[in-house]
């Protein structure tokens, strides 16, 4: 029953969101159409409602207190990926509340913060420029073509979300920079990546400019690269495998990483000095 509730979440979603479109627009649909549409969501919804009632009652026998039996049966009812996903898009508003009051995640006092943005800053702008020009061409288009209200405002209302999506990612990884502290190095990109490396693993770093990163993150023959643009320039080598996560979840032991700094120089002088300073 779990696996049928999964899937028929999946799939009622996407028609529940077309089914509104449409009507927002306009379009004219069979009663009986619109019937059965609500009368398919209504029956997901109830049977998503008594797997989550069975797998909470499930956990509470189990000996759990309400919030993590609560917890437990969201993660077993919303696929991983899904829930991820969900998790990056709180934590990308957050990164927007962080940027506008001036402050950075996750840097403790006495720990040397490492910026990487500095290296999309140009791309970042060029795209949201971009993408608010296209916003306002397609609303200006869908207007002289006297598109529905309903289908208008509906690509209206994607399009910003794509320039504020941009925006989270640009206060993400401004936000979130790498870290050197006294007990770790603290590799991350924005909202998706944050591997934590002890300090008494790491046995040589240097500089090591790559410029034909394939990915964001990439993991490939233990090696974990965290491109900006493509670029990676710092190249830290493990004594032992350290276990990174990557964005979608899946894990992998690397005995090597590879990321883009904006100073890499200075990385490389606090974690060869062993000492931790104030950015």
């Amino acid at each position: 029953m779990l696996g049928l509730a999964r899937a028929a979440l999946l799939a009622a979603l996407p028609a529940e969101l077309v089914l509104v479109v449409l009507l927002l627009s306009g379009v004219s649909l069979p009663v009986p159409v619109i019937v059965a549409g609500e009368l398919a969501v209504a029956s997901v919804l109830l049977l998503e409602a008594v797997v989550a009632c069975r797998l909470f009652l499930a956990e509470r026998r189990s000996g759990a207190d309400r919030r993590a039996a609560l917890r437990a049966a969201a993660h077993r009812l919303v696929p991983a990926r899904v829930l991820r996903i969900m998790e990056f898009e709180l934590k990308s508003v957050l990164a927007l509340a962080h940027w506008a009051a001036r402050r950075r995640h996750g840097v403790p006092p006495g720990a040397t913060a490492v910026p990487y943005a500095g290296g999309q800053s140009t791309m970042l702008l060029l795209m949201l420029f971009a993408m608010a020009v296209e916003t306002v061409g397609v609303e200006v288009l869908l207007r002289a073509l006297e598109v529905p209200d309903g289908l208008r405002l509906t690509v209206l209302v994607l399009d910003v979300y794509g320039v504020v999506y941009g925006l989270a990612l640009a206060a993400a990884c401004v936000t979130r920079p790498h870290v050197v502290s006294a007990a770790e190095l603290r590799v991350r990109y924005g909202v998706y990546l944050d591997l934590r490396i002890p300090r008494e693993l790491i046995s040589s770093v240097r500089v090591a400019r790559n410029y034909n990163e394939s990915g964001m993150v990439t993991v490939e023959d233990g090696r974990l690269g965290v491109a900006v643009s493509s670029q990676t320039n710092v190249a830290v080598e493990l004594a032992e495998p350290v276990t990174v996560v990557r964005p979608l979840g899946r894990r992998a032991e690397v005995t090597s990483v590879s990321f883009f700094a904006d100073t890499p120089a200075e990385v490389l002088t606090v974690l060869r000095s062993g000492l931790s300073r104030t950015s």
